[in-house]
């Protein structure tokens, strides 16, 4: 094992956080933009809560509202230009990883001279890595993406139809404040996807990192175990804050880098639904479910005793009588039944996707991250027809 890991966000976990951010904010400026997705944190009050914290310790802010699902590069640069014109020095994100994600390259790209969609790594050959942001601060308000405590931004081109990722040390926030609270009013599916999220940050790793991480395995085996019993819990009543306070503490642990510490993650399921949500705007932790287990069921294939030990781990299936193909395939269709028991859809049908544009999704797919040969990488690294061969599976 040689790796570097490094995470320098301040992490204000607990019932009750929201209260601390103008406190949080005097810190890094005197005025934030505040980025918001549809509008359900000025509904449910959480909003009027974070300015009132900021009024009190003296913070003045503007506004970005309106960042769509799946997070638009038209969304990041008229956010860039608000921050601009308003003179922030901070960039405050109060809402689902579409909110934060957003926060992220806007940050940036106040501080950049060019198109922030330079910034998204597309295939182009002159992709700018940012080195410099604004202060971020992330207030998350669904248990999902993580995003509120890691490095990494997903951003959409309307135009071309390609969803693609920035990762850089200045886009770590400088505090996430994780208050479970303000995810109670989120809806069941909402709930269920952001479960499948966590889930499938976990098993990338898991299924695509390197070997000879034993501690790693445990660790992840332990998050997505805890993100099943809890989700359940969440999904069923939306109101029991022990549930979503576990919800949200997995969200963040499968991504913020400690489970991937040494497994140097590839992640082959992000970059096929990345390119099925460019095209249909379909919820990403939606598109999760549905990708995800096709992936497996294709990967086991190639190492089978992985996916048994998982079948095994997880979902304490007996291997007795049975080969690692076997068991490999019945810990898959335990993991699809729990994701339709909490109302994840797992075929393409059931979003509305047929196959007319398999070829380009699979070419999209493996745009940014692949190998030498061209391949979208992973464990097993996967051709444009290994990618629509899995999607056909999935219909």
């Amino acid at each position: 094992m040689n790796f570097e890991s490094y995470n320098p966000t301040k992490l204000i976990f607990g019932a009750g956080a929201l209260s601390r951010l103008g406190e949080v904010a005097s810190e890094y400026g005197k005025k934030a933009l505040i980025v918001t997705g549809g509008g359900s944190v000025k509904r449910t009050g959480v909003f009027d809560r974070a300015v009132e914290s900021l009024k009190s310790a003296g913070v003045a802010y503007a506004e970005c509202a309106g960042v769509e699902p799946n997070p638009r590069i038209s969304s990041v640069r008229r956010g860039v230009k608000a921050a601009r014109e308003e003179s922030c020095d901070m960039v405050i994100a109060i809402g689902g990883g579409s909110a934060m994600d957003a926060s992220k390259v806007i940050a940036a790209g106040v501080l950049y001279d060019g198109d922030p969609w330079d910034l998204i790594g597309h295939g182009q050959a002159n992709w700018v890595i940012p080195t410099q942001a604004l202060p971020i601060i992330t207030v998350p308000t669904m248990a999902a993406t993580g995003s509120e405590m890691n490095e990494g931004a997903v951003i959409s081109n309307e135009d071309s139809k390609i969803k693609s990722f920035v990762s850089a040390t200045c886009l770590f926030p400088k505090v996430a404040l994780a208050d479970p609270e303000l995810t109670v009013t989120l809806p069941k599916d909402q709930t269920a996807y952001g479960v499948c999220d966590i889930i499938t940050h976990v098993t990338e790793g898991y299924f695509n990192g390197v070997d000879g991480t034993p501690i790693q395995d445990r660790f992840a085996e332990g998050v997505i175990i805890n993100a099943i019993e809890w989700g359940r819990k969440a999904v069923a009543d939306g109101n029991d804050l022990e549930a979503r306070a576990q919800v949200q503490w997995a969200s963040i642990v499968a991504l913020n880098g400690w489970v991937q510490a040494g497994v140097h993650m590839l992640a082959p399921v992000h970059m096929i639904e990345h390119a099925l949500s460019a095209h249909h705007d379909i919820t990403h932790g939606a598109g999760l479910a549905i990708v995800n287990p096709a992936w497996m069921r294709f990967a086991a294939k190639v190492r089978p005793e992985r996916f048994a030990q998982f079948a095994q781990r997880v979902f304490g299936l007996s291997p007795e009588g049975k080969d690692d193909m076997t068991l490999a395939m019945e810990g898959i269709d335990a993991f699809v039944e729990f994701l339709r028991s909490i109302g994840c859809p797992t075929r393409l049908s059931e979003v509305g996707i047929g196959d007319e544009l398999f070829e380009q999704y699979a070419e999209d797919a493996k745009l940014v991250v692949h190998d030498g040969n061209g391949n979208l990488a992973g464990r097993p690294p996967l051709t444009k027809d290994d990618i629509v061969e899995i999607l056909r599976s999935a219909l």
